[in-house]
């Protein structure tokens, strides 16, 4: 359970940051966008620290308060939420 966990952390994290990442690419040419509905449901499906990493490595969405307050937001209450359920022994 905790590998398929980790794995899970790991691929959604990289996707978000990838995910960042490409929309600042697209953004710069003038192509389809990501949209930001499908980069924040990233980070809120557990992919806040890739989001943020990608965030501030492409300076991308720097200047948008919900993804300047909403990312670390999310990060943080998901850092709480794990040190809950580590505490309580869940996972």
């Amino acid at each position: 359970m905790e590998k398929v966990l980790l794995l899970y952390l790991i691929f959604i994290n990289l996707l978000a940051f990838l995910l960042m990442g490409a929309d600042k690419h697209k953004a710069r040419r003038g192509r389809w966008r990501v949209r930001e509905s499908t980069l924040l449901l990233s980070a809120a499906f557990g992919g806040s620290a890739g989001a943020v990493a990608g965030m501030l490595l492409f300076r991308h969405k720097t200047r948008h308060l919900k993804f300047v307050l909403g990312l670390p937001a999310i990060l943080l209450l998901q850092l709480i939420l794990a040190g809950y359920l580590l505490k309580e022994g869940i996972l």
